[in-house]
């Protein structure tokens, strides 16, 4: 579950990752493996394989937590680092700034909806980031976690945020595809309006 990003700060992160890429590996190196930028969100809580019992629930969960919320949240994407450490890194990411009370405050909610739904309680901290690439195993991986910071240094990208999203992950053919199941407007909404976005519902005429 998380919060997809506007196209104009989609497009501002596809062309931060097309310079980066744009530079030179030392020779035989393998690159990271970037995300697909064309699904681009900021994860609230990370589900993984979702069983058939709970797929309505869950939808249902971003329905209701998304009517609870207050409009819409200004972010600021800065900064860059990588997860474990730099040098030898596994993730790479984007930082996030801006309204974090707001953000957290959402993740809050979302994690109470889902649990609720059936979901196991989530142990881990909230800490909001914006993954770009996996770098597991790959030696180059504390190069390009370098670049990303520098190209991302004393930069900020308007974010506002106003919608939360069920995504799926679809893998197969290169980097995996997050398809949106589900999606609905950050703001109170009468109960009987039904969800903005749903794969299996054919477009109005």
């Amino acid at each position: 579950m998380g919060v997809p990003l506007p196209d104009e700060t989609a497009a501002a992160i596809s062309a931060i990752v097309d310079g980066v890429r744009a530079q030179p590996l030392p020779a035989g190196a393998r690159d990271v493996r970037w995300v697909r930028l064309d699904g681009l969100h900021l994860t609230l809580r990370f589900l993984g394989p979702t069983p058939e019992r709970l797929v309505d629930r869950t939808a249902a969960a971003v329905r209701e937590v998304a009517r609870a919320a207050d409009g819409p949240i200004d972010l600021q994407l800065t900064g860059a680092g990588a997860f474990p450490r730099a040098d030898r890194p596994r993730t790479l990411w984007i930082g996030v700034g801006g309204d974090l009370s707001e953000l957290a405050a959402l993740a809050a909610k979302a994690e109470a909806a889902l649990v609720e739904a059936g979901w196991p309680a989530e142990t881990r901290p909230f800490r909001p980031h914006l993954t770009l690439a996996r770098s597991d195993g790959i030696a180059v991986g504390g190069l390009v976690a370098e670049r990303l910071a520098a190209a991302m240094r004393d930069r900020s990208i308007a974010c506002r945020v106003d919608r939360l999203g069920l995504f799926e992950s679809v893998t197969g053919g290169g980097p995996a595809r997050y398809v949106p199941v589900a999606q609905e407007p950050l703001s109170p909404m009468p109960a009987s309006a039904g969800p903005v976005y749903h794969p299996t519902t054919p477009d109005p005429p």
